[in-house]
């Protein structure tokens, strides 16, 4: 049986190699399977965005649709006063300057009685005018009344005495007239007026008859109207 000793120990040894080999390629197999990905496995999942990378810019927005803006209305053309075109008997100082206008319209009212002429006669006699003053547009600015007095509606009020007068070019109305300030009452529009024109009257007239002994003290209203001129000194 001892011939059979070196026949063993080389199948031993040999048998030894093979399965070295064999556990070698089963190491480098593995290998490689690690580094090759299967056909089931799931595909790489894709990086996540940083937490600190820039969200994209949102799109710019579309311009706003504005309205151009209205042109603002046109002033209107007020025309500065001017003073009216007088006599020269009546022309208010080239100094003072004039602050109001107004339109009159009321009565002139007269009183029937015996003048004080030597040769005493019964004849109309102007009492005291009753007028309502107002602007252009017709707002009221006042009130003429006896004295002459002009009251304004902010309270101020004048008293003139006549200075001039000159048949007006309608020979059936009342005389123009410059009027001079004797007295001032309150303060607003009409404080510092020191002359006031009368121009552009229409009627207002006495009566020509119907005062006699009969009517003595009796009344007449006579419509009228007329433009006013204020004047202030400088």
């Amino acid at each position: 049986m001892d011939f059979l000793a070196p026949c063993a120990a080389a199948i031993r040894e040999e048998f030894i190699m093979n399965a070295r080999y064999a556990i070698g390629l089963i190491v480098v197999g593995c290998g490689c399977a690690g580094s090759t990905p299967s056909a089931s496995s799931p595909p790489p999942s894709e990086p996540l965005a940083s937490a600190e990378a820039p969200a994209p810019a949102p799109p710019a927005p579309a311009p706003l649709q504005t309205t151009p803006a209205a042109e603002p209305a046109m002033t209107a053309n007020v025309p500065k006063l001017a003073p009216p075109e007088t006599p020269e008997a009546i022309k208010a100082p080239s100094t003072a300057n004039l602050v109001l206008k107004a339109n009159a319209k009321g009565a002139q009212i007269y009183v029937c009685g015996k003048n004080k002429e030597p040769k005493a006669k019964f004849e109309w006699t102007l009492k005291a005018p009753d007028a309502t003053l107002s602007d252009e547009a017709g707002k009221t600015l006042g009130k003429h009344y006896g004295g002459p007095t002009w009251e304004a509606a902010d309270g101020s009020k004048i008293v003139g005495a006549m200075k001039a007068k000159v048949d007006a070019p309608d020979a059936t109305a009342i005389p123009w007239l410059l009027l001079e300030i004797k007295s001032t009452e309150g303060q607003g529009v009409l404080s510092h007026v020191a002359w006031i024109q009368r121009v552009e009257t229409v009627g207002g007239k006495a009566p020509a008859d119907g005062c006699d002994k009969a009517h003595d003290g009796a009344e007449a209203r006579i419509d009228y109207s007329a433009t006013y001129y204020f004047y202030a000194n400088p």
